[in-house]
């Protein structure tokens, strides 16, 4: 399992004009955990991570964003497809808060990062 440090993901650059982008064969999905402002933790899918937390942030995402605002990512993983994708998403929402912090948290040491680094760049709590 490939873990990507959200304080340094960047998306993968935009292909050159004139080529396709509606082929799904080069689509990576990735399943994300967003902190909100009050720490709750949000689990979700997606191909393009930065659209999909503009959209949780501006309220066309997820209703339950509609409550509490979106704070940072805090976990990214790629998954090989979409069936994929949905399977482990399902497994990480099945985690206690406790199992996903821990998921978080190994996810930051393997990327460098200490858990405490993380809480200080966003202000959130670790």
């Amino acid at each position: 399992m490939l873990l990507i440090n959200p304080s340094i993901w960047s998306p993968p650059a935009r292909p050159r004009a004139g080529r396709s982008t509606s082929s799904k064969a080069n689509v990576v999905p990735y399943i994300y955990l967003i902190r909100t402002q009050q720490g709750a933790l949000y689990t979700g899918i997606t191909t393009a991570p930065e659209r999909r937390f503009r959209e949780h942030a501006s309220g066309r995402g997820a209703r339950w964003f509609r409550g509490t605002a979106p704070r940072r990512f805090v976990y990214l993983e790629p998954c090989d497809d979409r069936g994929s994708a949905l399977r482990r998403e399902a497994a990480i929402k099945r985690l206690s808060r406790a199992e996903k912090l821990a998921l978080v948290a190994a996810g930051l040491a393997q990327a460098g990062l200490a858990v405490g680094e993380a809480a200080r760049s966003d202000g959130a709590p670790a």
